[in-house]
């Protein structure tokens, strides 16, 4: 038969655990207001200065890129003339 929880259950705990569940939720509450004033501090700081060599190289970056990419759309659409010119005769000798 399972016991009831009501306002006569009786819950014993030891002073030990009574002093790890204080320090757990003051350990707890003092990660949150750390937390709230990093928070805080990180609003008011400057935004970040972006150098010109990080712009020049950002930018160098993305243009290989792109460069890299046309190269790429270059040979598939090579690829893609050989793959019509051999489908274009297959059907003309299949006929």
């Amino acid at each position: 038969m399972a016991k009831q929880i009501g306002e006569d259950t009786k819950v014993t705990l030891d002073l030990k655990t009574i002093g790890m569940i204080v320090a757990f939720v003051v350990t707890l509450a003092g990660m949150w207001f750390t937390l709230q004033a990093d928070i805080a501090q990180a609003k008011e700081l400057p935004a970040p200065v972006i150098d010109r060599v990080e712009y020049d190289l950002k930018d160098e970056l993305i243009r290989q890129t792109i460069m890299d990419t046309q190269e790429d759309v270059e040979e598939i659409k090579e690829t893609i003339d050989k793959i019509d010119e051999r489908l274009y005769e297959i059907q003309k000798n299949g006929r």
